[in-house]
């Protein structure tokens, strides 16, 4: 079956500007153009489009949707697996989510003792799932799986108060580095004391601190562009400082 662009839009939920938008990046043409000059979609595109819907689902960028699709070697069975798989995952966290919701509730009405890291499960739970979501392909590269998956667990294991105590390091830092970022000087006391708190707060989620990890995390916080854009959201130049305050802290040399 064919399909111009205001049935396949009203098809697939999306508007037929959408649908123009895609064909004018190249991420999704018409099959061809009738004698009318109108886009028409087959089955091919069809597959395509529910294939590009998927990935923004997940959360992916449209150029980066591009890059996938457009690959030569880029098999559609196996990319629905994956969509699958992702769903399941997502699946399982919003029943976590919901489970914890509902023994909130019922600790609240009085049927139910809940414990305090009960409390807090279902939210550590998708603090690790966004966190290899979004960066769990490079830390494990980096890093390896088995040393990703023992800060997790100790993530997961946390007390509500050590998760206060991150999360509050968490703002210390942030703090203290933009306070340190107006000196210019990265091996300042303002900025020593940054890298130091960045060490505690490290060692909140690591098994084992070392310098050389430090170091190399700080150098990851400059070379990768999601990373960068994060700490230099507020100002542009903080992933450096921050990445040559620790250098300095660690004594690694770059």
């Amino acid at each position: 079956m064919e399909y111009t662009v205001q049935k396949l839009a009203s098809l697939a939920g999306i508007s037929a500007r959408t649908l123009r938008y895609y064909d004018e990046i190249g991420m999704l043409k018409p099959a061809r153009i009738n004698s009318s000059g109108y886009r028409i979609y087959g089955r091919k595109e069809v597959d395509l489009l529910q294939q590009i819907l998927f990935y923004r689902e997940l959360g992916l960028a449209l150029d980066d949707i591009k890059i996938i699709v457009k690959n030569p070697a880029f098999d559609a069975s196996q990319a629905l697996r994956e969509h699958r798989q992702k769903l399941l995952e997502q699946r399982e966290q919003l029943n976590r989510l919901i489970e914890n919701v509902e023994k909130t509730i019922a600790h609240s009405e009085g049927r139910f003792e809940m414990s305090d890291k009960e409390k807090f499960e279902g939210f550590k739970k998708k603090m690790i799932d966004e966190n290899e979501k979004e960066y769990g392909k490079e830390i494990r590269q980096k890093y390896g799986g088995d040393t990703v998956n023992q800060s997790n667990a100790k993530l997961q294991n946390m007390t509500e108060q050590q998760y206060d105590e991150v999360t509050a390091l968490a703002e210390q830092i942030t703090k203290t580095l933009a306070e340190a970022m107006k000196t210019g000087d990265p091996a300042g006391e303002l900025a020593q004391k940054a890298a130091n708190l960045h060490k505690q707060w490290l060692k909140f989620y690591w098994q084992k601190y070392s310098k050389e990890a430090h170091a190399g995390l700080a150098q990851m916080y400059v070379d990768d562009e999601r990373f960068k854009a994060y700490y230099d959201k507020e100002q542009p130049g903080t992933a450096e400082f921050l990445r040559d305050a620790i250098l300095h802290y660690t004594g690694i040399k770059p």
